[in-house]
């Protein structure tokens, strides 16, 4: 099987391993299972997980991660139509966008009057206000506006964290204009990249997420079965708004009872 298996909230929370994940995953590989992780964050490059998942003890390849960030890269080098972008957001985006040949540049004067052809927008932990106006600034003059996600907020080791979307909104305000193009969950760029990278079909993963709005929404959108954790975002009175068309396959608690539920995906396909 491909397992499509989300980062922030599944398999850590900050610097912390969910107990057993890394475990599981490792003896999924084992019995011949790919892994791609596929996460909204879009601060990091995806080079930037491989240690950390690595200390962790979870499977990795380079191959094997695919950010909103490269996905986000990925849609606009393939469009063929981007010269230069202004990141308002994450070294890790800015780096994904020059990987693939497009040159970027920061929300600043010099920036500005580089006439950026998009503005990219993710989580952007050097937020200020001058930062937020330029941006602005260069969307009313023409610029592209695309958010590599619309996520309020992720899981931190000590509590909830404002994410990508929240910035987001703030531009979107300030700019009197809604982004053109969400690269990330739910909508199903990032799944279907992620699945790209290993050539498999989209539709014939398994989604493991903790976020019931974007990961199992997502999942549905590229047609995939999917198991929401719940030891994220989305908590069990979440859950019991959710109507029947749109719950994920299966719910587990721990990585127990998603090892019991991959054995018996397994044996049904």
């Amino acid at each position: 099987m491909l397992l499509i298996v989300d980062l922030d909230g599944v398999v850590y929370r900050g610097p912390v391993p969910v107990p057993g994940m890394p475990e599981l995953l490792a003896a999924r590989v084992a019995g011949g299972d790919a892994v791609v992780y596929a996460t909204n964050n879009s601060r990091w490059h995806r080079t930037d997980y491989l240690a950390r998942l690595r200390g962790m003890g979870a499977p990795v390849t380079p191959e094997a991660v695919v950010t909103a960030a490269r996905a986000t890269a990925l849609l606009l080098a393939g469009e063929g139509r981007t010269r230069c972008a202004m990141v308002f957001g994450g070294p890790g985006l800015a780096r994904e966008l020059r990987d693939v040949g497009i040159s970027t540049v920061a929300p600043t004067p010099h920036g500005l009057a580089a006439r950026p052809d998009v503005v990219v927008v993710g989580v952007d932990f050097a937020l200020r206000y001058e930062r937020l106006s330029i941006a602005a600034e260069a969307v009313r003059r023409g610029a592209r506006f695309v958010a590599t996600n619309r996520d309020p907020v992720y899981p931190g080791a000590d509590g909830l964290k404002a994410g990508a979307g929240a910035i987001v909104a703030a531009l979107a305000v300030a700019a009197e204009r809604e982004p053109e193009v969400v690269v990330g969950k739910p909508g199903p760029r990032l799944f279907e990249a992620a699945a790209a990278a290993v050539g498999i079909p989209a539709g014939a993963a398994v989604v493991i997420g903790d976020g019931q709005k974007t990961d199992i929404r997502a999942a549905h959108a590229v047609g995939a079965r999917s198991v929401l954790m719940m030891t994220g975002v989305t908590t069990t009175a979440h859950l019991a708004d959710v109507p029947p068309e749109e719950r994920p396959t299966a719910v587990a608690h721990d990585a127990g009872e998603l090892a019991a539920i991959l054995d018996r995906f397994a044996r049904e396909h």
